[in-house]
């Protein structure tokens, strides 16, 4: 079996299939749009990238490197298209289609990130882990294979919530972005239970899409929608139904790995955590010849060399590995198959060596980690006197009708312990940094 672009590239909008395109306005435009002007889009600008409540202009944050990627994304979707174009594999003029679609996935990647950065993730899954081991009989109400959607929280899983159900159009398509681009946004196409199955089984051979979980059981009938209108390869196995990645994603992820690793190293020169020489060194490899005259370039001028060599490299890998990825067989990242591999296994290994582990990073990690758990606490009673009360809003008492105004904690669709457990989730992964601080201040009855 073979996946085919004219399925892939398919522009009608989830939840609004039979609404008619503008030729001057193209679904995948009015999706990037939908998505830049969005609220949850507007937080990316005050949450963490990696350096946690950072006051320095120039350092990046989650919203500024979504941009960033995808301008990247644009490029080799652009790039991508071309060379299909000339193979005969889309119709001309079908790579500015390709590119958009790229582009829109890539403004939207990290949408669903908590505070605080991946250490915020690891903490919100710590805290439904301990309640979940304590034993509860909240806790204990939710099905075992859901547990894990709380117990290991997942951005990507989140993101696509967001943008399939909770924003806009609430519960009828969310932001209805087009069935492409929602595919090109799902990196693992599958539910936690699918994918724990599947990495207990054999985690070294785990197909690339697998790795991770992109959705919850609670948008599963969603995504079943994008795939079926996008064609993409359907897999029934031992561990359950899961679907091969849409091939744009391969893209998506490229521009990704390609700004986050290259960005992380001026953010750390910025920062002081690198010297100028050592991130000079590490982006020169990528681009500079043996007879390059570089002297008095700046480590702007690498990081610019350094992304279009990241990106030519990977376009070369997308074609080299084009039929594995039409017949949902490549699992790899285009990063890790390029000719650039080695410098960006380099680049990664520092990353962890000597920009992860920055005195100031870990310790504010670790207050974001206390101050997530803080406010989970804080919060849960609403959620448990809700559940005694036959998840009536209006049979709240008076204090936590008043915590749940104060915060603007949304509490519609809570109708049972799982669902409650998701509004929780929704409100804290959607806090920003800063909002995160007040409102732990709030809970603890700080005077601000």
């Amino acid at each position: 079996m073979r996946m085919n672009w004219e399925n892939l590239l398919e522009m009608s909008l989830l939840h609004d299939e039979v609404r008619e395109i503008n030729p001057n306005r193209p679904n995948y435009a009015q999706d990037y749009d939908r998505l830049v002007f969005s609220l949850p889009f507007r937080r990316l600008a005050n949450k963490t990238q990696v350096h946690p409540l950072y006051a320095h202009d120039h350092i990046h944050h989650r919203l500024i490197h979504n941009i960033e990627t995808s301008s990247v994304g644009r490029s080799l979707g652009i790039e991508v298209g071309h060379w299909l174009e000339t193979q005969g594999e889309i119709a001309e003029g079908q790579r500015h289609v390709l590119s958009g679609v790229v582009q829109a996935a890539c403004i939207a990647h990290d949408i669903g990130n908590p505070p605080f950065g991946h250490s915020g993730e690891d903490a919100m899954g710590a805290w439904f882990a301990a309640r979940f081991t304590e034993g509860h009989s909240f806790f204990d109400a939710v099905q075992v294979a859901d547990r894990t959607e709380f117990e290991k929280f997942e951005g990507n899983a989140q993101g696509f919530r967001l943008i399939s159900r909770l924003e806009m159009y609430r519960n009828e398509g969310g932001m209805r972005l087009s069935h492409a681009v929602l595919g090109a946004f799902t990196k693992y196409p599958a539910l936690a239970e699918v994918s724990e199955k599947a990495k207990a089984r054999d985690k070294e051979k785990t197909y690339k899409g697998l790795t991770k979980f992109g959705l919850f059981r609670s948008e599963y009938d969603l995504f079943e929608r994008v795939a079926e209108r996008c064609g993409l390869l359907v897999e029934q196995g031992d561990e359950g139904r899961w679907w091969r990645r849409h091939p744009a994603v391969f893209l998506v992820e490229a521009a990704d790995d390609i700004c986050y690793n290259i960005l992380d190293l001026e953010d750390a020169y910025v920062t002081g955590d690198l010297s100028e020489m050592r991130v000079k060194e590490l982006l020169g490899a990528l681009f500079a010849g043996d007879n390059q005259d570089l002297s008095g370039k700046d480590v702007t001028y690498y990081r610019a060399r350094a992304i279009g060599a990241a990106i030519h490299a990977c376009v070369a890998a997308f074609k080299q590995n084009y039929e594995a990825i039409m017949t949902g067989h490549f699992s790899a990242s285009l990063i890790s198959k390029s000719d650039v591999s080695a410098q960006f296994a380099k680049i990664e290994a520092t990353a962890h060596s000597q920009i992860f582990t920055a005195p100031r990073k870990t310790k504010l990690e670790v207050t974001g980690r206390n101050i997530l758990h803080a406010v989970l606490t804080g919060l849960l009673p609403i959620y448990e006197e809700l559940g005694a009360q036959n998840w009536d809003v209006l049979a709240l008492s008076a204090y936590h009708r008043q915590l749940a105004a104060a915060a603007d904690i949304d509490l519609r669709d809570v109708v049972d312990e799982y669902t409650a457990l998701h509004s929780l989730a929704d409100f804290v992964s959607g806090m920003t940094d800063r909002y995160a601080v007040r409102v732990h201040a709030m809970i603890a009855g700080q005077m601000g």
